[in-house]
């Protein structure tokens, strides 16, 4: 069907803005994704609401990905922003891609209804598809109905997982072992355990959803990318709504280290939706990732815990990392830092990306708030230098809390200059200087439950300490050097 086709149907009252009347589209496709091209098999007349144009430069992007796909129109509907913007205008006129302009009274389905007839048979199922999809939509149908809709007419069955194996709708068998293949497998849709895995959207694979469908689809791929496209235009609608979450989120935590009076906070909680005298935890995250920006680690950070918590709460960026106030509901802050940690081992499996989360302890009212935001930072930065992790505030008022904010190359040098010369001597006399130290230091200084532990004599546990204070010139009777040797040793490994 051409164009000019389309066009002449005066019913619909369509008008051409840019492109050549005379080209030819085989198939409709309704889209909101920002990057569809991957769910296009070309030669379509996409119909789009404009849902993804927030910026001129999105209009851009949208027309280059629509051309690489090799899409034959553009029809723009005027209902979301009153007219079809500029800058669309101008980047199909620079592609050479026709722009149709479809009014407001009229919905993508009655232009559905009135082209259908007059395509071939596939693209007048395919059609009938979308157009039963944004019906559903309409009518507010949610990721469930949507999906089961979706599959059932494609004939397709299967799940959507997180990337951490959580099944969020359908049914999937060993689902932890299919998000660490999507999180391994170098290219998708990919084959693995049976199951053909499709990536929903272009988001970081650590924060991603994965569309698995039973049996091998490889050689059908064309199902599973418009199963996973129908996913991906949902996941998208609910993103609109966590953008404004997560601004109210950001705006509490910006109050409370503000020094905000109790009134405003309270307030503040209760339009994130927390009760004043609701128990509460505090965590801080980032996810870095390689080749990105380091300002990029706490947005990456906020969608993997969003992600890990099963989209429970939200995370606003704050500074390196992103923050979250996550109710606790019945369930100790133990238990939180269990799931997460769950979730993390399997996000462990994506290579060169490390997820940092640090958890406050529980608490109550907004008096609180600030601390246990400055709590969980603490937490977090430790986790960094652990390379990753979670870690909680029970394990930062300790020495390594301290030893997490020195730099990397300070401790290492620390550590290299006191210990260096018990290592080489060790070395050099298959002696055991090093751990007749830690012992030593381990039972408090005392030397018959060290030579105990050691199963040596007395005597052979003077002759060592006194040994290792000839190499160091330390006295391990000092308390200030004992100190510095227990830091040494419980720092980083020391250098072989």
């Amino acid at each position: 069907m051409r164009i000019s086709d389309l066009l002449a149907i005066e019913e619909l009252g369509l008008r051409l803005l840019a492109g050549d009347p005379d080209r030819e589209f085989g198939s409709v496709c309704v889209t909101d994704l920002p990057e569809p091209g991957r769910y296009l098999s070309g030669g379509e007349l996409v119909l789009t609401g404009l849902m993804w144009r927030h910026t001129a430069a999105d209009s851009a992007r949208f027309v280059t990905a629509l051309v690489e796909a090799g899409v034959s129109a553009l029809g723009a509907g005027e209902a979301r922003l009153g007219h079809v913007p500029g800058d669309l205008v101008a980047a199909c006129r620079r592609a050479g891609l026709p722009l149709v302009e479809v009014p407001v009274e009229v919905s993508f389905r009655t232009l559905a209804e009135l082209v259908a007839p007059r395509l071939s048979g596939d693209a007048r199922d395919a059609l009938g598809r979308h157009r039963r999809l944004v019906a559903a939509l309409a009518e507010g149908a949610d990721l469930r109905e949507l999906f089961e809709l979706t599959a059932a007419e494609l004939g397709v069955t299967g799940a959507v997982l997180s990337a951490s194996g959580e099944v969020i709708v359908g049914t999937a068998a060993q689902p932890a072992l299919l998000a660490e293949a999507y999180l391994t497998a170098p290219r998708l849709p990919v084959l693995a355990e049976g199951v053909t895995l499709f990536a929903v959207g272009r988001g970081h694979r650590a924060a991603g959803w994965v569309l698995a469908c039973d049996g091998d689809l490889l050689g059908r791929a064309d199902l599973g990318y418009e199963l996973a496209a129908c996913v991906a235009l949902e996941r998208g609608r609910l993103e609109e709504g966590r953008r404004v979450e997560r601004r109210l989120a950001g705006q509490l935590v910006a109050a409370a280290l503000a020094g905000a009076d109790a009134a405003e906070l309270n307030a503040r909680l209760r339009t994130c939706g927390l009760d004043a005298a609701e128990p509460y935890a505090v965590l801080d995250a980032t996810a870095a990732s390689h080749g990105a920006s380091p300002g990029g680690t706490g947005v990456l950070g906020g969608q993997v815990v969003e992600e890990l918590l099963g989209r429970e709460t939200v995370a606003a960026v704050r500074g390196e990392g992103a923050v979250a106030v996550v109710p606790l509901r019945g369930r100790t802050t133990g238990e939180l830092a269990a799931r997460l940690r769950a979730g993390a081992a399997v996000l462990a499996a994506l290579p060169a990306t490390r997820v940092a989360v640090g958890l406050s302890g529980a608490l109550t009212g907004a008096a609180a708030l600030k601390g246990g935001v400055e709590e969980a930072g603490h937490a977090r930065r430790l986790a960094e230098a652990r390379d990753g992790g979670v870690v909680t505030s029970d394990e930062i008022y300790t020495h390594a809390l301290l030893l997490a904010t020195v730099p990397g190359d300070v401790r290492r040098s620390f550590t290299d200059r006191l210990l260096s010369p018990l290592l080489s001597y060790d070395r050099g006399h298959q002696s055991d200087l090093v751990r007749t130290l830690d012992v030593f230091l381990d039972c408090s200084g005392s030397w018959h439950a060290c030579a105990e532990r050691l199963h040596v004599h007395v005597n052979t546990v003077r002759y060592r300490i006194r040994r290792i204070e000839e190499l160091t010139g330390r006295d391990l009777s000092a308390m200030a050097d004992r100190v510095d040797f227990f830091l040494a040793l419980r720092d980083t490994t020391p250098p072989a």
